[in-house]
């Protein structure tokens, strides 16, 4: 899945403007200009000023000269930048065999056996992994089997959701913008708003949305096959809280037949420090759970755990298969990733330093008026921007010169929500006391000066 994401207007968050070339250093612009001339006019750059990077390490990537940049926003490598045990992994793999799973092996298996109890629930005791290269691949094998589970074709997501860029998924994210155009059979409800509604209304606030957005797909001739919702909703604007949230809206969608698919690229594998999946703050027990980028830290493997039960009637009827989905080294990496997240106690470091890195925007938000909200659970936080604390107006001018004032002090973050006013801090994993202070030290330094 992509790490970059736009509000539905098309406006993109924290991206360059290739008009600017003219403004940046000879050799940079000079990159640029190649770059646009050989990939084409749909790849985006972030920041005003664009960062060439040469490598990286832990949370730190460093650019040509070598300077560092405090890495703050990549989950795809959710353990830091080439991590020492999955690069043994990939490697010592590689060396050895890489093939797909068509053939009787061991690797996979373990990989499966070690996973599936981590989902809890009817998935660990009845459940079966499959695997993908990336979360697009997974959550477009999820609605294709929900929809051949339930003979219905509605898919229903919150207002600024991305899941994927397959045609299929591209077709539920909201968040690629009002161009690309969305499924006839897809509905949308709105995020969860905890900043602007009553969090102890909520629940049933999206319940009713979603019920009523059902409603509407059956007096057009279809139904619900699926919801999906990413547990943090990142692209919204990182809604945590409140946890009994989406509890009343799986009830709905199965009191009508439908599935829920739990998209866990961005809130899973330890992400939320709270638990080492994003639906299980909320006391959930999906029919569906997709993953992504975080999986391999790097390497593309992605996939997918499901009820025995729903998967049945798709593996008698047809079949799966994918070339490099679950090859011997993708399960090198994806094994590798999780052995290291609970060997070093990642989720228990994730919820810590998150916990330290809110507490301290908090402190910066009494002094700073501009600053309306501090929001997230482990080292997944939102900072939100306002004009305005009464009403509660977004303000993308400061969210945007702090996200390209931190660049420029060698910190990197993104921004994301439907107005781009809202700041997007995901940190590797392994950040430490000392990687929270940079970060903190740097937002304060920026808005004094913006």
């Amino acid at each position: 899945m992509n790490t970059q994401s736009a509000p539905s207007g098309g406006k993109m968050v924290n991206s360059f403007d290739p008009g600017t070339t003219r403004d940046l250093d000879p050799v940079l612009a000079d990159r640029i200009e190649r770059r646009q001339r050989l990939l084409g006019p749909a790849y985006r750059l972030f920041y005003k000023e664009p960062l060439t990077v040469a490598r990286g390490e832990g949370a730190l990537l460093f650019d040509p000269e070598g300077n560092d940049y405090l890495d703050a926003y990549n989950n795809v490598v959710s353990l830091g930048h080439s991590h020492p045990r999955v690069v043994e992994a990939i490697t010592k793999q590689l060396g050895v065999l890489c093939t797909h799973t068509r053939y009787v092996q061991e690797s996979i298996l373990t990989l499966a056996e070690t996973m599936l109890p981590s989902f809890g629930g009817t998935i660990a005791r009845d459940g079966h992994m499959m695997f993908t290269c990336t979360g697009s691949e997974a959550n477009d094998l999820a609605t294709r089997i929900a929809m051949h589970k339930t003979g219905k074709r509605g898919i229903i997501v919150t207002a600024e959701a991305y899941h994927g860029n397959s045609h299929l998924t591209a077709g539920y994210s909201p968040s690629l913008g009002g161009k690309s155009p969305l499924g006839a059979w897809v509905r949308r409800v709105a995020g969860p708003d905890s900043y602007r509604y009553d969090p102890a209304t909520l629940g049933q606030k999206m319940a009713a949305e979603v019920k009523a957005q059902i409603l509407e797909l059956e007096r057009h001739g279809d139904g619900i096959a699926c919801f999906i919702a990413d547990g943090l909703f990142s692209s919204d604007g990182i809604y945590s809280h409140p946890t009994d949230l989406l509890a009343p809206v799986a009830a709905v969608v199965r009191e009508h037949g439908g599935l829920y698919i739990a998209d866990e690229v961005q809130s899973g594998f330890a992400r939320s420090g709270e638990a080492m999946w994003g639906y299980q703050r909320h006391g959930l027990d999906p029919d569906i759970v997709t993953m992504g980028k975080p999986m391999g830290n790097g390497y593309p493997v992605a996939g997918m755990a499901i009820r025995h039960e729903v998967i049945e009637g798709f593996g008698a009827d047809t079949r799966y298969f994918n070339t490099f989905g679950g090859n011997t080294v993708a399960v090198a990496a994806a094994q590798a990733v999780f052995d290291t997240i609970r060997d070093e106690k990642l989720q228990e470091n994730s919820l810590k330093m998150g916990t330290l890195m809110r507490e301290g925007l908090e402190a910066i938000a009494k002094k700073d008026g501009r600053i309306g909200d501090v929001r997230g659970s482990g080292l997944y936080v939102a900072c939100e921007f306002v004009t305005d604390h009464a009403a509660k107006t977004p303000d993308a001018a400061t969210a945007g010169a702090c996200v390209n004032g931190m660049r420029e002090e060698r910190v990197l973050i993104s921004a994301t929500g439907p107005d781009a006013n809202i700041l997007k801090i995901r940190p590797p994993l392994i950040f430490t006391e000392a990687h929270v202070d940079r970060l903190l030290s740097t937002v304060e330094k920026v808005l004094g000066r913006i």
